[in-house]
């Protein structure tokens, strides 16, 4: 019987201080990551199905399978899971949890990110939204940085005191950091070192005006085209990396539309993940340099997070 890895034994098997640099060591490696492919399940439902191969040509294949089902009320809208194979002989060895996968090398790739493109000072941590993802990234960036302070921002003030609760008793959260709530977004952002974002939205949250010199900004939730975190201004005077040139390039509208309509010049997006980890480029230049992480997530960071998994069992 193939076995099965839920969502408790997933986690216990990433933590963030073994996955970040597994994720950096895997973004030097040979694997291979096709384009994903997506399915319409239902026009009138706008649900979908997603599929997300890679594989390691000596190791592991790995197919992440995602549906989407936004008229979901009773139950979460996104359910994900994992196939492991083995690449020789493509016998199936494990089926794992998809969405804490998910959460958990997301979150990494984003304090990866920070490594090379926040500054070594940086202290103070704004997270803009107060989904599920939220704690996960929060947490994963104080294994990257000495953090001091996070604040929380939403629409909703008990949906951010929830995920502030979740970060708080977060085993991997370090005690001596303060959480705030906040409020005044425009006043949390011209007080942060790092910025993130984890949204949904459609129109630009985060306002060039907002921003001082020197800020990191990680936007992790506009993974479509019509999704927007921040504004042109702001893109503008930024300089930019991504996760993949091949998926950032096609589906993050922060990165499409501003190239569209000449906000963002191409020459602006500097390294994708994989040159920043092999040292080919070395990531932020100085202190008052504005810099911009923008991820879409890739298969990659999917099958080193599930090898991870399959070691740990």
């Amino acid at each position: 019987m193939i076995p099965y890895f839920n969502k408790e034994q997933v986690s216990s098997t990433l933590p963030y201080a073994t996955l970040i640099p597994a994720l950096r060591r895997a973004f030097t490696e040979n694997m291979v990551v096709p384009k994903r492919h997506a399915h319409t399940l239902s026009e009138a439902d706008s649900s979908s199905l997603l599929l997300m191969p890679v594989w390691q040509p000596q190791g592991h294949l790995g197919v992440k399978l995602v549906t989407v089902a936004p008229h979901n009320t009773a139950m979460p809208t996104v359910h994900a899971i994992f196939v492991l194979f083995d690449t020789k002989t493509g016998a199936p060895l494990a089926l794992m949890d998809g969405e804490e996968l998910t959460l958990r090398r997301t979150a990494a790739a984003s304090a990866l990110a920070s490594s090379y493109a926040s500054r070594r000072d940086a202290q103070h941590l704004l997270m803009v939204g107060n989904g599920s993802l939220a704690p996960h990234i929060a947490i994963a960036h104080c294994q990257t940085r000495a953090i001091t302070d996070i604040s929380i921002w939403g629409r909703s003030a008990d949906k951010s005191a929830a995920a502030a609760e979740v970060i708080r008793t977060h085993a991997e959260f370090p005690a001596h950091i303060r959480l705030h709530i906040v409020e005044d977004l425009a006043a949390a952002c011209h007080a942060a070192d790092i910025i993130c974002c984890a949204t949904t939205s459609k129109t630009p949250i985060v306002l060039s005006d907002y921003v001082r010199v020197g800020t990191h900004l990680d936007l992790v939730g506009g993974f479509k085209p019509d999704m927007r975190e921040v504004d042109d201004a702001l893109i503008s005077r930024a300089t930019v990396f991504v996760d993949t040139y091949t998926g950032a390039l096609a589906e993050a509208g922060d990165i499409t539309q501003t190239l569209s309509n000449g906000s963002l010049l191409r020459s602006a997006i500097v390294a994708e993940l994989a040159e920043l980890c092999s040292g080919k480029h070395a990531g932020r230049k100085d202190d008052a340099e504005i810099t911009v992480f923008k991820s879409v997530g890739t298969a990659l960071e999917d099958l080193c997070a599930a090898n991870l998994v399959w070691s740990g069992r």
